[in-house]
């Protein structure tokens, strides 16, 4: 198994050991993840602007079709938000483990993650080869960031609809593609709930389904906490690319069927995995499975 970090942490899920509790000092002193934690905002905003103002249209210059263009704007994203992660792990405003990379970043591979942090993102995407993504609207207007979106081919959530055919598309061209089922950050304390938007997606056009599992401890930029509230201690974050999910059982039933099966059995999977709930994911499944089976998982 590969894992990247920059620090050691512990199992998924579990928490990490610090050493000297709560009450430490100098760069792992509350104070300074607070100037860290700005300073890295102050750094992603104006990264933004260069890579729009800048950066993008140097890009343009360049030989090549629009399809080749985008890809390299893919590939500097991806680039820009693995220095971004190097940052905040050398700042000390947090550790983190990623676990599996190499299973990431093939043709038609739909990637779906579960949402807890505002940075899980640039982690999944730093760590993936020059994937799509489908972000939150807000970014197709924001001045920092719109330009750069707009340019990887990114895809917005602003219609369920359009969202859906995107992705499918993108997926067809062989695209490997990030998906948040929650559609939004976890909200801290509640078991996640997912949309369905994203198993229709899978249903349609993935080539493989991959499940990345994350993890923050203690928790850090969660929704509806602003980003100057770090918590007592330096965060760790896991991320673990789990094995593929094999979706020839859904594929034989209807669409709409099949749809809020997959939803339903990967909502209490990732809450059964994470923690998050007692039961498991096998007493979810929708009755129409029973005859064919739950999911399996694929190791290759």
């Amino acid at each position: 198994m590969t894992v990247y970090g920059g620090s050691r942490g512990g199992k998924l899920g579990e928490p990490r050991e610090h050493a000297g509790g709560g009450s430490v000092r100098g760069r792992d002193s509350r104070v300074w993840r607070i100037v860290v934690t700005g300073a890295c905002f102050a750094v992603f905003g104006l990264g933004g602007l260069v890579m729009g103002l800048v950066v993008l249209p140097l890009v343009l210059l360049l030989p090549g079709t629009p399809a080749k263009r985008q890809a390299r704007m893919r590939g500097l994203v991806q680039r820009a938000f693995r220095l971004f992660v190097w940052l905040m792990n050398s700042s000390r405003g947090l550790s983190y483990e990623f676990r599996n990379p190499e299973r990431l970043g093939r043709p038609g591979q739909l990637i779906i993650a579960n949402h807890p942090t505002l940075v899980d993102v640039v982690f999944i995407v730093a760590f993936t080869p020059a994937p799509a993504c489908v972000v939150k609207a807000a970014l197709f207007a924001n001045p920092f960031t719109r330009r750069v979106v707009r340019a990887a081919g990114y895809i917005s959530n602003a219609s369920t609809a359009e969202m859906i055919m995107a992705a499918a598309d993108a997926l067809g061209d062989g695209d490997t593609l990030v998906m948040f089922p929650e559609g939004t950050r976890t909200r801290q304390g509640e078991a996640l709930q997912f949309q369905r938007g994203t198993a229709s997606v899978a249903l349609r056009s993935a080539a493989i389904l991959t499940p990345v599992y994350a993890h923050c401890e203690p928790m850090f930029l969660p929704k509806f906490v602003p980003w100057y509230r770090v918590p007592p201690r330096r965060p760790h974050l896991v991320f673990e690319v789990g094995d593929d999910i094999d979706l020839a059982a859904y594929r034989d039933l209807a669409a709409p069927m099949a749809s809020r099966a997959l939803n339903e059995w990967l909502e209490h999977h990732y809450n059964e995995r994470l923690g998050l709930m007692g039961r498991s994911a096998a007493e979810y499944a929708d009755p129409a499975l029973t005859q064919i089976g739950q999911p399996t998982r694929n190791d290759g």
